[in-house]
C-alpha cells in the first residue's frame, strides 16, 4: 500500500507504519475528500486477535506521535530501518517498534545513543509497550523532553 506523507510516500504491510503515515497524511492534508478517506482508512483495524490485540497497538503509534510532538515539537517524524522515529537534526532520537513487525507480544518505544537520557554508568534506552495509560504517557513525555534537551 503507498501512502502520502509531507514529501514521501510510506509503503509498509505493517498497520503501525501505515497508521503513522496516515496521521502525516491527515496533518498534511486536514481537509477535503483526502481527509475523510484516510479518516476512515484509519478506523479499519479489525484483524484477529493476538497478544497484545492488534487493535490495541494499533492505536499506540498515533498516541505516542501526539504525545511525542506535544512534549517536542521540534522532532521531525520519519521512517529509521522501516520503524516510526523521530529525528533532531537529521538525528533519530526516539523509534517505535510495532509488536507485529518482529511478533512479539510488546511494542517497543526505543531511544538512540543521540538521546541524552544517561544517568550514571547505566541507564535504560528501551521501553516495552502493551497500552498507554495517563501516567505512562505523562513518563513518555517526560522522557522525550529529556532526552532531546
Amino acid at each position: 500500500m503507498v501512502l502520502p506523507t509531507p514529501g514521501r510516500a510510506v509503503f509498509s504491510p505493517d498497520p503501525a507504519i501505515l497508521a503513522l503515515g496516515l496521521l502525516l497524511a491527515l496533518q498534511a492534508r486536514p481537509t477535503g475528500p483526502g481527509a475523510i478517506a484516510i479518516s476512515i482508512v484509519v478506523g479499519v483495524t479489525n484483524q484477529p486477535c493476538r497478544s497484545p490485540p492488534v487493535r490495541v497497538q494499533a492505536v499506540l503509534p498515533s498516541t505516542l506521535h501526539a504525545v511525542i510532538k506535544a512534549s517536542a515539537p521540534a522532532l521531525t517524524p520519519r521512517l529509521w530501518y522501516g520503524q516510526p522515529a523521530y529525528a533532531k537534526d537529521g538525528k533519530v532520537v526516539c523509534f517505535f517498534q510495532p509488536a507485529q513487525k518482529f511478533n512479539t507480544r510488546y511494542a517497543t518505544l526505543g531511544f538512540s545513543d543521540e538521546a541524552h537520557l544517561d544517568e550514571g554508568a547505566m541507564w535504560p534506552t528501551s521501553f516495552a509497550l502493551m497500552e498507554l495509560t495517563a501516567a505512562d504517557e505523562a513518563r513518555i513525555g517526560a522522557l522525550v523532553k529529556k532526552a532531546v534537551s
